[in-house]
């Protein structure tokens, strides 16, 4: 996935848009090492790190 695709998804998740390039390149970085560690595709450790993130900004809304 192209990183600016990732930053662009990353802020609709609710991550602060002066913020989304570098952690798109961070998110891209981890992704490719958590699925090279637990045998996974790319794409399934990339939607597994989103899934957490998303929910982060979540509960940060919410005051948690």
């Amino acid at each position: 996935m192209p990183l600016e695709t990732l930053a662009q998804a990353l802020v609709a998740l609710g991550c602060p848009p002066e913020k989304s390039a570098e952690m798109a390149a961070q998110l891209d970085k981890r992704a490719r090492q958590l699925a090279e560690a637990k045998g996974r595709s790319y794409e399934e450790a990339l939607t597994h790190l989103l899934a957490l993130m998303k929910q982060g900004w979540s509960a940060k809304e919410r005051g948690l």
